[in-house]
């Protein structure tokens, strides 16, 4: 868990993709999202996200 005065200290910098990428595979993140279009509340095209980013190593493999 991260102390706050990290997480203070970060929200004024500005923080380089690759950081943000690292950050993300180190700890994970899961993605989900609905979009649905629809025209005279008829759906016409549904829409459903759901995505586990992790980064595998040899200490934890991929499932598969």
């Amino acid at each position: 868990m991260t102390d706050l005065s990290e997480e203070e200290s970060l929200a004024g910098r500005q923080v380089a993709l690759i950081d943000l990428l690292d950050r993300l595979l180190n700890g994970g993140a899961v993605l989900t999202g609905d979009l649905v279009l629809s025209v005279a509340d008829v759906d016409l095209v549904r829409i459903n996200l759901r995505a586990v980013i992790h980064s595998i190593t040899p200490d934890d493999p991929a499932p598969w």
